[in-house]
């Protein structure tokens, strides 16, 4: 979303890109510059033409992000934005998460081979000494299309370990691997998935000071990724 990323491209100097290094007819908005001797591309879903709200979930994730990865062919890509957390996982309000794995919770596919296909579950390139130099959580993030889920979701969540809970990154993973690409997913957490609150409510009390968390977080971020091969992350 625009509001999560507004933050981040004024908080790295990025600049918007006119004409978007994603190509039309793809709504991507995108931002570059440079930030700690990186050269950095922030890129976002844009909005949706009928609707007029934020493109999100998983799809127009997976786009973007392959047409990002086409265009630009970066080292390492990062799916940086606010997600649910499990207090029964150690989450709390602004804590910043880095992806261990990614999976998806609602594509149930109970057929033979197709059960394992729907979960997709794919390791995140490991950055267990960014984790540990910026005193970040590490944990599963898992992705569906509805901001609230039901007990299926809730059971596949919970077998999977999720410690996360958003609408994007599985997705993104998926374009990552295709190309070969380095991934992982920086997720600030607006709300509490098993606190007893409504989602929605929660998330939006919640969005600007998850998206300051994300923001204070990304430039430290940036900075040893910058100091590191991503071998060494």
């Amino acid at each position: 979303m625009e509001q999560e990323a507004a933050p981040l491209i004024s908080g790295l100097g990025l600049s918007k890109d006119d004409p978007s290094v994603v190509p039309k007819p793809a709504p991507c908005i995108s931002y570059t510059g440079t930030y700690s001797g990186l050269e950095v591309t922030v890129v976002c879903n844009g909005r949706c033409s009928v609707h007029s709200v934020d493109n999100v979930g998983t799809v127009p994730a997976a786009v973007a992000a392959y047409l990002a990865v086409q265009a630009v062919q970066p080292d390492l890509l990062i799916n940086a934005g606010t997600a649910g957390g499990f207090k029964a996982r150690g989450a709390g309000i602004g804590d910043i998460y880095v992806s261990s794995k990614t999976v998806n919770h609602d594509r149930r596919i109970p057929l033979s081979g197709f059960d394992m296909y729907g979960h997709w579950a794919i390791e995140s390139t490991p950055a267990p000494n960014l984790v540990k130099a910026l005193n970040l959580k590490a944990g599963v993030v898992s992705s569906g299309n509805s901001m609230d889920f039901v007990q299926a979701d809730l059971d596949n969540m919970e077998k999977q370990g999720a410690a996360v809970k958003e609408m994007e990154a599985a997705g993104i993973a998926w374009s990552a691997h295709l190309f070969g690409t380095p991934f992982f997913a920086l997720k600030s957490i607006t709300d509490i998935v098993d606190g007893g609150r409504v989602a929605q409510e929660e998330f939006m009390e919640n969005l600007a000071t998850a998206a300051k968390a994300l923001h204070d977080t990304l430039g430290p971020v940036l900075e040893f990724v910058a100091s590191k091969d991503v071998s060494e992350l």
